[in-house]
């Protein structure tokens, strides 16, 4: 992929990324860049630096890939401390309780669960409103009482 700095002939300035330079020629050839602002396609390309990769650039980086990481996993394990907090585990029987809930047989309350893809498919079929949780904010289910 390449990137281009580009210009309308009414000087507005973008950017827009192509997949060789000669695709480039070719969309603008063909009148398909448009200019986001006012729509031109009068476009013309800019001179840009080359983006050179030094060894501090990739070791910035990788830091900021890290720290990056680091916040990830830590909102991950807000996220299921606010699960365990305010939901009821409702183990194998989500479907369900879901249900229940949302046709009025049972009081509403936040919960958390399980289900099979079968039930998935028919809760999202009559419009239960559930979400499945992905794994790295999906809780693990509580510890049972000896």
């Amino acid at each position: 992929m390449i990137r281009y700095a580009l210009r309308c002939e009414e000087s507005h300035e973008f950017e827009a990324w192509f997949s060789s330079s000669s695709d480039y020629d070719m969309q603008v050839e063909r009148g398909l860049v448009e200019c986001p602002h006012c729509g031109s396609t009068a476009i013309t390309k800019q001179i840009m630096a080359p983006s050179v990769r030094t060894a501090r650039k990739v070791e910035a980086r990788t830091e900021a890939a890290a720290n990056g990481a680091r916040n990830f996993e830590e909102l991950a394990k807000k996220v299921q401390a606010h699960i365990r907090s305010n939901y009821d585990y409702v183990g194998s029987n989500f479907a369900r309780e879901a249900r229940a809930i949302h046709e009025g047989e049972k009081p509403e309350r936040l919960i958390y669960g399980e289900t099979t893809p079968e039930e998935r498919e028919k809760l999202a079929e009559d419009e239960v409103p559930v979400a499945p949780l992905p794994e790295p904010f999906a809780p693990t289910p509580p510890k049972k009482a000896n």
